[in-house]
């Protein structure tokens, strides 16, 4: 006999070694559609935790509209397909994270998403194909710079 499982069981399945899906649920259940999204990235997350040596911090992960409209998030937010998280590592700050990061991307060890750097946090994202987002997009919110 085959068990079914609830949506919040399916998301809190273990991803990778550190990551589960529900790591990236605050309020919402990743849609069905979007788990390969949400799988890609917790991969790289993975990779990018593994460099750091230590734990990372997901402090915005998938979002629904009503949420993502709720934090003033951007109508085309990749939070939306469960393709982007924000996140802090233990014992970096947010410049040492990014700077990580574009070091894991120049050395094709993970996807060239979207980056971002914030005051106390990091948006990483696998954006490109499925999501329609350009790829390797970058921006400083401290200083308002969009490469």
């Amino acid at each position: 006999m085959a068990t079914t499982l609830s949506a919040a069981e399916k998301t809190n399945i273990q991803a990778t070694k550190n990551f589960k899906f529900s790591e990236l649920e605050f309020y919402d259940v990743i849609p069905p559609e979007f788990m390969a999204n949400a799988t890609l990235l917790l991969e790289n997350l993975q990779v990018i935790r593994d460099a750091a040596n230590a734990p990372i911090t997901i402090i915005s992960g998938y979002r629904s509209a009503a949420r993502n409209a709720a934090v003033g998030g951007k109508d085309k937010s990749l939070h939306l397909q469960a393709a982007a998280a924000d996140i802090k590592i233990k014992g970096m700050t947010s410049t040492q994270v990014h700077t990580l990061i574009l070091k894991l991307i120049k050395d094709g060890k993970i996807y060239n998403g979207g980056l971002g750097v914030y005051d106390d946090f990091c948006h990483y994202d696998v954006r490109g194909e499925p999501t329609g987002h350009k790829q390797g997009a970058r921006w400083d919110e401290r200083s308002g710079a969009v490469k």
